[in-house]
């Protein structure tokens, strides 16, 4: 972990603002959450600045790839629709941001959702879902895939540890050779029993009805 500017020096000069700026760059978001506590940096001045900044495109993704491995840092990559957020999810991507340095989840787009749930999903609105994601402490970037599968985004990122959830053999999960062939790992995390979007979905109509 870098060591953040001394509190006081932030605004005293151009060298320090720089300091600042460069710290906030490469520190990880829990790092960058902290330090806004430290400083006194306003909630909502957070999500202007850090949780927003987590959602980026494959091509910002590409450009700091390259930052990463100069760094020795593992990337886990995985994906889904996080449609509805709830514990089994944030279990699995804890456990997936355990097995290297930076998480990146690629979420899947509206149309998507649309095309592999039915037309009744998504239920929550894009912004809402990428900006959940983002907010997570372990989750360090979010980026979007418009395809059924996450391959092209896979074939973009190169991740060093591609990771899927549920009861899968690697030859079975999406961009599993491509990783394999670089060298990297597949892991296949168990779900946590009795929590799912579809089963929310369900308990929802239900008392509707």
């Amino acid at each position: 972990m870098n060591n953040p500017p001394a509190s006081g020096r932030l605004n005293k000069d151009t060298t320090a603002n720089r300091i600042k700026s460069d710290y906030l760059k490469t520190a990880s978001f829990s790092e960058q959450a902290q330090y806004s506590i430290n400083e006194s940096i306003p909630t909502l001045q957070m999500l202007e600045n850090y949780i927003k900044d987590k959602i980026l495109s494959w091509k910002a993704i590409s450009e700091r790839r390259s930052q990463w491995k100069q760094e020795g840092k593992k990337v886990v990559f995985t994906n889904g629709c996080f449609d509805i957020l709830h514990y089994g999810h944030l279990h699995y991507l804890a456990e997936a941001r355990d097995l290297g340095d930076i998480l990146i989840v690629g979420a899947n787009s509206a149309e998507s959702i649309s095309r592999l749930k039915g037309a009744n999903r998504p239920i929550q609105d894009e912004l809402t879902r990428y900006h959940m994601l983002a907010s997570l402490v372990f989750v360090d970037v979010v980026t979007v895939f418009a395809e059924d599968t996450p391959l092209k985004l896979i074939e973009a990122i190169r991740p060093d540890i591609l990771v899927k959830g549920g009861d899968w053999s690697p030859e079975q999960i999406v961009g599993s050779e491509i990783v394999l062939a670089d060298g990297g790992e597949v892991r296949s995390l168990p779900f946590v029993e009795g929590f799912s979007t579809t089963s929310i979905e369900k308990k929802i109509l239900s008392q509707k009805n």
